[in-house]
């Protein structure tokens, strides 16, 4: 009796501590979501560490041309010999290493050290080759290099050229540790003015199938071509082979075609050759196609076959700014790559605007929408723990960019831009715009159409939960499958809501939440 006693007792002091700890408890969880403040990781100006014997600092900071894969407990990422304000006298006046290929490490993707230089300087066998067929020009420094392991050893492609020529030559050096010392092992391409191609731009894969290995190369001379390589030497299969075409441009005489940068996918059973479009200071974009088989023939968005004399899509990165940011241009030339456990990544470039010197590295996250084509998030990874959302979290102001080709025509060289044209024009940029997420499920606001003008937009919206989609109709389009997650705005300084995903032209749009 006593012991009943007792329990009805306990029983009573304690029912209302329960039922408060429960309330809190799914008051935490039900909260509708809001913006949280959280610093950026680093400056995009780096101007004050922008000194030769600052190039310790360079952790995220002069990056051009990145291939970046994870090796072990880091992500390895090599890069291009672009550094502002370089000055060789200076950096042997004070004792910098100052070599050729740019090598970083990152266990986080979010804070990078600066490793140094693969190279101690280009192998002679490249410069032999440019310089007696460009008149004694170029190979000055190394470009696009692309990291593979392959057994016991890490094979470390590289190409060296003369600008403006199709004198070019990519080459191979082998290591034990991703950290180097570097063996030259010898040339794969050599391309000369008398030949259709252009040997820059290097990227491999091997065919999961059938276990061989390809490499994809080319610029705008002639568009993209792909070559057989011998696994065991990582060279090529068939000596002197420069491969067949994969990709070409509608007016590839005059407009920039190249990087490519060719992935697997293993759940959608598809390869994706990322490309870059146009001046690689200004307007540079990428885009991708997709084929069953690691060679090709890649085919667009609207199946129109890579290789034929078209523009395809979709398109990806393109220069863009937010509000409160001087914007980026420059946004391509791309590395893709997986954490191991099926997460995937994008990093590029992104040049600081308006004058779009200064080279900033550009991680971020890649999702792949219903229909399996690749999308990027619209900012920069910083780590942000992923979590899902429910309609009510999407209510509130969202700012939202649509990813477009420049309107603008420039006179070009090269490709390129002319002396002095280093910034974005009118018809150059994509600018967000506001759009209000109701409760009620309509939105309204302005959004960008096909003529880069701002048009008032009122429609409705609609949410998938279990997928993580959101939808966005107007009077004019339905743009469906916007890939919903939680990531950083850099430009408010806030921990948010994106969505990433295509329209039906196949421009990206991006979106992010700011109230």
């Amino acid at each position: 009796m006593i012991d009943k006693l007792i329990i009805n007792v306990m029983k009573n002091l304690f029912m209302p501590l329960f039922f408060v700890a429960g309330s809190l408890l799914t008051s935490c969880t039900s909260a509708v979501f809001s913006p949280i403040p959280s610093a950026n990781p680093w400056d995009d100006n780096y101007l004050s560490v922008a000194k030769m014997e600052d190039y310790l600092q360079w952790g995220t900071y002069n990056v051009h041309d990145p291939s970046c894969r994870k090796l072990g407990d880091y992500y390895y990422m090599y890069s291009t010999d672009a550094i502002f304000g370089e000055n060789r006298k200076e950096a042997e006046e004070k004792g910098v290493p100052l070599g050729y290929i740019q090598m970083r490490r990152s266990k986080d993707l979010v804070h990078w050290e600066f490793l140094g230089w693969a190279f101690p300087e280009i192998p002679e066998e490249a410069v032999q080759w440019v310089r007696k067929h460009a008149d004694g020009k170029g190979a000055t420094n190394i470009w696009a290099p692309y990291i593979i392991p392959y057994k016991d050893k890490y094979r470390l492609y590289y190409c060296v050229s003369a600008f403006g020529r199709k004198t070019s030559y990519i080459g191979l050096a082998e290591s034990n540790s991703p950290e180097g010392p570097w063996t030259q092992i010898g040339s794969i391409v050599k391309t000369n003015d008398s030949t259709a191609m252009n040997a820059i731009d290097p990227s491999v894969i091997a065919d999961e199938i059938t276990g061989k290995w390809w490499m994809h190369y080319g610029s705008f001379f002639g568009g993209l071509y792909c070559v057989e390589l011998n696994p065991e030497t990582g060279l090529a299969l068939n000596e002197g082979d420069l491969g067949h075409l994969v990709a070409r441009r509608a007016n590839y005489r005059k407009d920039n075609l190249e990087a490519p940068e060719i992935i697997y996918n293993p759940d959608l059973k598809k390869y994706y050759l990322f490309t870059s479009y146009d001046p690689l200071m200004t307007t540079y974009n990428v885009r991708v196609s997709r084929s069953d088989a690691a060679e090709g023939p890649f085919t667009d968005y609207f199946g129109k076959a890579e290789k034929d004399t078209t523009n395809n899509f979709p398109i990806l990165t393109a220069p863009y700014r937010f509000e409160n940011h001087p914007g980026w241009a420059g946004t391509a030339h791309c590395g893709v790559f997986t954490d191991g456990q099926g997460n995937y990544f994008m990093a590029h470039q992104g040049r600081l605007s308006p004058q779009n010197q200064l080279m900033v590295l550009h991680v971020r996250q890649l999702f792949f929408t219903p229909d399996g084509w690749p999308v990027v998030s619209p900012e920069r990874y910083a780590g942000t723990p992923p979590r899902e959302f429910t309609e009510a979290d999407l209510v509130g102001e969202w700012e939202i960019i649509r990813v477009q080709e420049p309107k603008y025509e420039r006179q070009l060289e090269a490709g390129q831009i002319l002396w002095g044209e280093g910034e974005l024009k009118d018809g150059e940029w994509n600018l967000s715009t506001r759009v209000n997420l109701a409760k009620n499920g309509t939105c309204a606001g302005e959004m960008t159409d096909d003529e880069w003008k701002n048009v008032q937009m009122n429609g409705n919206w609609s949410f998938l939960t279990e997928k993580q989609l959101l939808m966005i109709e107007s009077d004019k389009e339905i743009i469906e499958n916007l890939i919903i997650f939680a990531g950083h705005d850099w430009e408010n300084e806030t921990e948010t809501i994106l969505f990433t995903g295509l329209d039906s032209r196949g421009r990206s749009v991006w979106g992010k939440r700011i109230k």
